[in-house]
């Protein structure tokens, strides 16, 4: 590792998509002396055990929005910040067999309509037209956009990084934050493991690592940590062609990955924590799940798999803002499965925060502080 800084204008902490996009909108956007903390590698925490996927169909306007803007970044990447990703529009499709799952999704197709997502509601018959590999007999809709898709998380962090060391950031990766020194409601420095860092300025996009970096200067970022595990198959002969598709009611899900498939679901046992180990305790609820649903995949064997962490909020939206209680700390975090997929339109928010602009998508409701207000708002097309 090169020698830190003694002196930042700013101090990102947390090297994942947010952190690397953070730094690249605000480079790219003329701020000097920007330093990028991240105690282990680039990516290594949440966004490269993330499953890919890169989507505008959600419930909350905010995250429609900030989807269809990441969506289009995603489609320029090779050209800014110059990146192959390997993006692919295979589309989204959320198979619903409650007829509560199917109100709700209609609510939110008229949403993303209207905010200009080309999703629709289509009939079971069409769904295994497009997902040929899935039982339909008790599916009574799904929801599906042919404009959403996949891309490489590792690929996008290096991109963003790259550009963003182009532009003269300063990343300083296996560089732990031991403290921040504040003289009053003002922020002097952050200590490191490899030294102190004097700034005014401290923006945490550390994911599930937040809550403890948010109480060093008094923040609330109420995230809790759970582990997810996702799986690969061996190879599939003759394995058509799909999208990403979730069956809504058991949160399984599986999307083409090479010439196999990657599989996941939710795991309603798992504790919070950080627990990165891999074991098989999920793995017959991801099998009878599996069964049900998509039964070639059940029959097929498991070639690899890992352990990542997600970044759960109370309302499973992010928290996203500029602490008022202290000055500056801005925060992008508390993404609850979908910050990948947001990471370019979060950076681009981050940047007009920082620089007093007022942002593309309003994000004041995403606030930290909403819970203290009673103004949750959760996100339902999440699994």
């Amino acid at each position: 590792m090169t020698e830190l800084p003694s002196r930042a204008e700013l101090v990102i902490v947390g090297g994942g998509v947010m952190g690397a996009s953070t730094a690249f909108h605000l480079a790219e956007a003329g701020v000097k002396n920007i330093v990028l903390l991240e105690k282990n590698e680039l990516g290594s925490g949440s966004t490269c055990k993330a499953a890919g996927g890169v989507r505008a169909q959600f419930s909350d306007a905010v995250n429609i929005q900030l989807g269809l803007r990441s969506l289009e970044a995603f489609a320029r990447f090779p050209e800014r910040p110059g990146q192959d990703i390997d993006f692919r529009k295979v589309g989204y499709l959320f198979l619903l067999s409650r007829q509560e799952d199917v109100r709700t999704f209609e609510q939110s197709i008229a949403l993303q309509n209207s905010l200009g997502v080309p999703s629709r509601l289509i009939d079971a018959a069409e769904a295994k037209r497009i997902s040929p590999l899935i039982e339909t007999s008790d599916v009574l809709a799904a929801a599906w956009s042919a404009e959403d898709g996949l891309a490489t998380p590792e690929a996008v962090v290096y991109g963003y990084a790259k550009g963003a060391r182009q532009l003269g950031v300063h990343i300083a990766t296996q560089c732990a934050v031991t403290g921040i020194d504040r003289a009053g409601d003002r922020i002097r420095a952050v200590r490191t493991s490899h030294g102190t860092i004097e700034t005014d300025t401290v923006i945490c996009t550390a994911g599930a690592w937040s809550r403890a970096l948010g109480e060093m200067v008094g923040v609330d970022l109420p995230v809790t940590p759970y582990r997810r595990q996702v799986l690969f198959t061996e190879a599939m002969p003759n394995l058509p062609p799909m999208p990403m598709t979730i069956d809504f009611a058991s949160t399984f899900y599986f999307h083409a990955e090479g010439r196999g498939l990657l599989v996941g679901m939710s795991y309603q046992e798992e504790p919070p924590g950080f627990n990165l180990e891999r074991n098989d305790a999920w793995v017959p609820t991801l099998l009878a799940a599996a069964e049900k649903r998509a039964p070639a995949i059940g029959q097929a064997g498991i070639a690899s798999g890992w352990a990542g962490l997600y970044e759960i909020t109370p309302d499973h939206n992010a928290l996203i803002g500029e602490a008022r209680s202290v000055s500056r700390f801005l925060y992008a975090t508390g993404f609850s499965g979908h910050g990948f997929l947001q990471g370019p339109a979060v950076g681009e928010t981050i940047r007009d925060l920082y620089l007093g602009r007022t942002p593309a998508v309003d994000v004041s409701g995403m606030s930290a502080d909403r819970f203290a207000a009673g103004a949750a708002r959760p996100e339902r097309n999440i699994v």
